[in-house]
């Protein structure tokens, strides 16, 4: 790293999505790591916002969070802007296969809302931004997928991801600029429409679980905690205008995760197998050579430890939500 590139001392972020699945987890650290956070969420339907609305109750318990709700692309977001150092992009319609029949929302909360972001930040006086792009833009390339290469989107998520991450990585002329390519994060209070948790949720339930394809597909599955780590080091780190992999190092077929979650919660687990869903790709596996180098980032959570945790997390639920305690 360069000598003149010091950690930061200024620590005031914005996280858009900041009531989502990573960008809760991200702002608990920040919070915990003594930054002040102000944090932007639409609370959008892409799936049911209870969920977001009981983590933003959490943060706002933090006297440093401030919550701002509403859509990038309706916000007056300059005033919001004020001592802000970082901002951290997470904000976005996820989810490949809803894209096909979704493209103009897709594209409004995950172009649009970007495009918006981006002309209220060369107002301003912020040094950085960290934006939250996607693995889905690299498409069915061969594996590892390595930055160097060419994408090819083979989803309109995917492509509005890429749209993103180039409008983010062109404004490194005015602004420090990174973009996080995220590989299929999971853990607990992962997204209800996420593999991994509808895996475990209809497990404990002893309800089949559907797998579109045969199951032998290949996932790169990232633990949070991975992702958060990468993504507050980003913030930091001596680069700009790049695009960067994170990745959790576990590339595991789907019928392995299953059979995992069946010794964990030691039942069996009926599964059944159909057509490969359009716009999924058949393996994912990140080369963090360029994560190491310019991040100092390597993921330290197994898959075994992490789904362990997301059981552990799922059980706790069930049983506060039994007592009508929570709603997480």
């Amino acid at each position: 790293m360069q000598e003149n590139w010091k950690k930061m001392e200024a620590k005031k972020a914005l996280v858009t999505g900041a009531a989502g699945f990573i960008g809760s987890h991200l702002t608990k650290k920040l919070l915990n790591d003594q930054w002040s956070v102000v944090g932007i969420d639409g609370f959008t339907d892409s799936y049911s916002p209870i969920e977001k609305r009981a983590r933003a109750e959490v943060l706002k318990q933090s006297k440093s969070f401030e919550l701002v709700e509403g859509h990038l692309c309706e916000l007056e977001i300059q005033p919001l802007l004020k001592d802000v150092d970082v901002i951290f992009h997470l904000a976005g319609r996820a989810g490949v296969r809803p894209s096909f029949s979704l493209e103009e929302r897709y594209y409004q909360d995950n172009v649009a809302s970007t495009a918006a972001l981006i002309d209220a930040v060369r107002a301003s006086n912020v040094r950085r931004i960290v934006y939250a792009s996607s693995s889905s833009v690299y498409g069915n390339d061969k594996t590892p997928f390595s930055e160097d290469r060419d994408t090819m989107p083979i989803s309109p998520y995917g492509q509005s991801k890429l749209e993103a991450e180039k409008m983010v990585l062109k404004a490194s002329d005015e602004i420090e600029t990174t973009a996080l390519r995220y590989f299929t994060v999971y853990g607990p209070e992962q997204r209800p429409d996420m593999g991994i948790r509808i895996f475990i949720e209809k497990a404990l339930k002893d309800e089949p679980i559907q797998i579109l394809g045969d199951g032998t597909q290949v996932r790169d599955f990232t633990y949070i905690d991975d992702i958060v780590t990468a993504t507050v080091l980003a913030a930091s780190a001596p680069c700009s205008s790049l695009a960067i992999n994170v990745g959790g190092g576990s590339s595991v077929a789907l019928k392995e995760v299953i059979d995992l979650i069946g010794q964990l919660i030691e039942k069996p687990i009926r599964v059944r197998y159909g057509d490969f869903a359009r716009g999924d790709v058949y393996r994912t596996e990140a080369d963090l050579t360029l994560a190491s180098t310019a991040l100092g980032f390597k993921p330290t959570v197994s898959i075994e430890t992490g789904v362990s945790n997301e059981v552990n997390w799922l059980l706790s639920r069930n049983e506060r939500l039994s007592h009508k305690e929570v709603t997480l």
